[in-house]
């Protein structure tokens, strides 16, 4: 099994899904094709456009909508996730999206600090609007991006620091969050600053009625853009393991070894004990580390062709098997089994437990 079976397999499943009769399990639906209108009607009517991305997937997470407007001072790409990328490859696609006359701008939308520094950048932009002759009170910017891109995630964190650093009182509201896309229904105003006053409104995320490309598909399948019930847990996780295997970021794991779950254990605290009474629990450090130990081992020592189809299938395979106990998923007669430790190994990946992936490469002329 190698990425471009995987990826086939993927996008295929996804096409299906996009015209066939599950068409309501998290694809293009009714509620997002009257978001579309919805956001089409604002775009001229609001002060600032800014388009969220996910900054693994910097181009492949691009907004379908936006692509009939040109650059402009009013329009500002935003990485979003950086905690979960690669530092290097976000700094890189940064310039690039500035070197085309497009300002951009790097967040992680659960940092504080990087929402304030965020806040002032988008303070700097309107009183620059202010000058230019824009007498309105009030600014209004639209977020807008596909699903799960941490839209409304990051404008409820706006809303918070902004009604902090004015020093406002109330009530906050919030827009609703899920790991799961396509949760925001509907355009919802939020104040993020004052004096002078500005807005965030939190579009609905959008995907274009179809996609033919099986690498953007897959793309989209694996940082959860797309519900996984559309593809399946196992066979994402066969993708996910492919990338990790074809990359070198496993070496750091080197150092870790299987005695360091017990060293662990008898230092530390009395409330991490307790929690290791749930070893349901995957997100735990220690197993975490067992999970990093093995991929490490079982990477290092394969003396097969990784770059065969059946090589990789072979690696996986026992990596999945080994990853069984690391994970404490016992081995069943049924189907549950494979699926549970698919599932912990794709939430472990997302949050940025297995490394930071940036998964779109940069145009072979910047790189």
């Amino acid at each position: 099994m190698d990425a471009a079976t995987l990826m086939r397999k993927i996008g295929s499943a996804i096409n299906e899904a996009a015209i066939g009769s599950r068409i309501t399990s998290g694809w293009y639906d009714p509620h997002m094709a009257a978001a579309s209108r919805a956001v089409v009607e604002r775009i001229p009517l609001v002060d600032f456009v800014l388009e969220v991305r996910d900054a693994r997937i910097p181009k492949t997470s691009e907004y379908e909508l936006m692509k009939n407007y040109l650059p402009s001072s009013k329009r500002i790409i935003i990485l979003n996730k950086t905690d979960l990328a690669d530092r290097s490859q976000t700094e890189a696609w940064t310039r690039l999206f500035e070197d085309h006359n497009c300002i951009s701008y790097g967040v992680n939308s659960h940092n504080k600090e990087n929402i304030r520094e965020f806040l002032t950048f988008l303070q700097a932009r309107v009183r620059e609007l202010k000058k230019s002759g824009h007498s309105s009170h009030a600014t209004t910017m639209m977020l807008v991006g596909i699903p799960n891109v941490g839209k409304s995630a990051l404008a409820n964190s706006l809303h918070q620091i902004g009604r902090i650093s004015a020093a406002e009182k109330g009530k906050l509201k919030n827009a609703i969050v899920s790991p799961q896309p396509g949760e925001t229904k509907n355009i919802s105003s939020l104040k993020i600053a004052s004096h002078p006053n500005i807005y965030v409104l939190d579009t609905p995320g959008i995907f274009p009625p179809k996609i033919l490309n099986i690498e953007v598909c897959s793309k989209l399948a694996l940082t959860g853009a797309i519900r996984d019930i559309l593809v399946g847990e196992q066979v994402l996780v066969q993708f996910l393991l492919t990338l990790i295997n074809s990359s070198d970021k496993y070496k750091k794991w080197g150092n870790l070894s299987a005695t360091d779950s017990l060293l662990e254990c008898s230092t530390c605290s009395s409330l991490e004990k307790r929690k290791r009474g749930y070893p349901s629990d995957h997100t735990q450090d220690i197993i975490v580390n067992d999970v990093r130990r093995i991929l490490f081992e079982t990477i290092s020592t394969f003396d097969g062709n990784l770059e065969d189809k059946k090589g990789m299938g072979n690696l996986i395979e026992t990596q999945l098997l080994a990853l069984h106990k690391a994970l404490h998923v016992p081995m069943g007669f049924d189907n549950d089994s494979p699926i549970k430790v698919a599932s912990k190994l794709l939430n472990l990946y997302r949050t940025g437990r297995l490394g930071r992936y940036t998964l779109d490469s940069l145009p072979n002329n910047t790189q």
